[in-house]
């Protein structure tokens, strides 16, 4: 059942960097999704959360749910039941906490594609990741970067409607004053743990990156797609390489911290998922809903950063010219206004941010901005079913690329190129495109990075720039 809206219990705080308070709290189930770097739109909240009172996990289409250790199997369509956990529970939206207040977050992996469309499954599992793996939050730490602030947010009642009370509003009273001594727990559970210190595990040995998709498969990959191309089955298709360390005891933590100081993103983020985790500094957003607002931010169109500000100004303009990376732009954002129009009233669709570019650490983007007005009648799970997986990751148009993809790609992409993010109770969403990750289990981390793939490409020249997009996070690696 639902209940009336419960307002979250909620305290400010002394702000503090997000990594140090997450370190603090820090335990299996628990993430820390961190805006690192970026313009102030894209980049301004953090949160962290622990101690999820649910865990939601979909593999080859069973939906598993652990509820105080007690686990359920569900054949429902995981879009449906996850909707249900999360519109279980009606939370008031406070206009002035940043605006995710509680709610699922959690990891749509790549995979997660084929609950929506009909996709081949041919290639081989060997990560054996869960297709989404989400975590019911209904207590965490908000940030505000732009004038930093910082809040112990806790809901009020969400646990309890899981079980399904019906006098739920007979006890809100209790439930709030329960909220208050939760808050307080935490406050003083933060202020009583000491700062993490600096101490790293290392291998006794440099750490060796095997490059699980060779030069010379990856050539043939791209110019199999030419093929299709030359055809007229697709316009653009995005193919990645995989590469894979040995890393013996290394802390993911901190290769997670590395890697935001080498890669500072405005979508980064550390999940500790028991028996794995995942590191990434993204710097792509996949689709955001504010309200009755939602918006997509593709990404399309690559060079290295140059050795000094004039260089990056040159790369800059060079990138911006260069008639095969705007068209290839320009045809990913028709894809993405057609998605947002399945979800959106249509005459609300528009750019309003054409082809600027974006720098950072390695590499300049060229990127986009397209909004729309949410439709009567639908809501975030009708927007995830429209827009994912992200078009700048498949390619055009979307199904056919997928189909291709998993013919050209030797292995199951798992959570590359799938999401991160958070859905919440108020309504609001905010999902990234998971590049530039590690994911790591079993002593080994894994990276994969791609490259559009259109009619002139050069497949030596593609498979160079996929590197480059590795670039940091192999230098994270090199670091350890």
């Amino acid at each position: 059942m639902t209940t009336n809206n419960f307002s979250p219990v909620f305290k400010e705080i002394l702000f503090e960097n997000p990594q140090d308070i997450y370190a603090k709290l820090r335990a299996k189930n628990s993430f820390l999704l961190e805006s690192c770097k970026g313009p102030e739109q894209i980049a301004r909240y953090s949160f962290v959360g622990f101690d999820p009172y649910l865990v939601f996990k979909v593999k080859n289409s069973v939906v598993e749910i652990e509820f105080f250790g007690k686990k359920t199997i569900s054949a429902r369509h995981p879009v449906e039941r996850l909707r249900e956990l999360v519109n279980a529970y009606k939370q008031e939206l406070i206009p002035d906490l940043p605006p995710f207040q509680g709610g699922a977050v959690g990891m749509l992996s790549y995979d997660f594609v084929r609950y929506i469309e009909r996709i081949p499954d041919n290639s081989p599992d060997d990560l054996n990741i869960p297709d989404a793996h989400f975590f019911m939050i209904d207590k965490l730490i908000a940030f505000d970067h732009v004038y930093k602030k910082c809040w112990i947010i806790v809901c009020p009642g969400a646990r309890e409607t899981v079980l399904g009370y019906s006098e739920i509003n007979g006890k809100r009273v209790d439930l709030v004053n329960e909220a208050g001594e939760e808050l307080n727990s935490i406050y003083q559970r933060i202020i009583s743990a000491e700062k993490e210190t600096v101490e790293r595990s290392s291998p006794v040995e440099k750490i060796e990156i095997v490059h699980e998709t060779d030069k010379d498969f990856y050539m043939r990959m791209v110019s199999k797609a030419k093929e299709y191309i030359a055809a007229g089955d697709i316009f653009q298709a995005n193919l990645s390489m995989r590469l894979s360390a040995d890393i013996g005891d290394v802390d993911p933590w901190e290769i997670y911290k590395l890697l935001s100081r080498i890669n500072p993103s405005p979508f980064a983020s550390f999940f500790d998922l028991g028996e794995y985790q995942i590191a990434s500094s993204s710097p792509e957003r996949l689709v955001r809903v504010s309200g009755r607002l939602v918006d997509t931010r593709p990404i399309a169109g690559t060079r290295p950063r140059g050795a000094d500000l004039n260089e990056d100004e040159s790369m800059r303009t060079e990138l911006l010219l260069n008639e095969k990376e705007r068209a290839e732009h320009i045809m990913l954002i028709d894809l993405e206004r057609n998605d947002l129009g399945r979800v959106c009233d249509y005459s609300s669709v528009r750019v309003d941010e054409l082809m600027t570019t974006e720098d950072y650490s390695h590499v300049i983007h060229i990127v986009s901005n397209v909004r729309g007005v949410l439709a009567e009648g639908k809501d975030c799970f009708h927007v995830i079913k429209a827009v994912f997986p992200g078009g700048t990751i498949t390619g055009v148009p979307k199904v056919r690329c997928m189909e291709i993809i998993e013919e050209l790609e030797p292995k199951r992409r798992g959570p590359y190129t799938g999401s991160i993010g958070y859905i919440g109770f108020n309504g609001n969403m905010d999902l990234n495109i998971i590049i530039r990750t590690f994911l790591i289990k079993d002593k080994k981390a894994y990276v994969q990075a791609g490259a559009g793939i259109v009619a002139d490409s050069d497949p030596e020249r593609e498979y160079y720039e996929s590197l480059k997009k590795a670039e940091a996070l192999i230098k994270t690696l090199d670091s350890i």
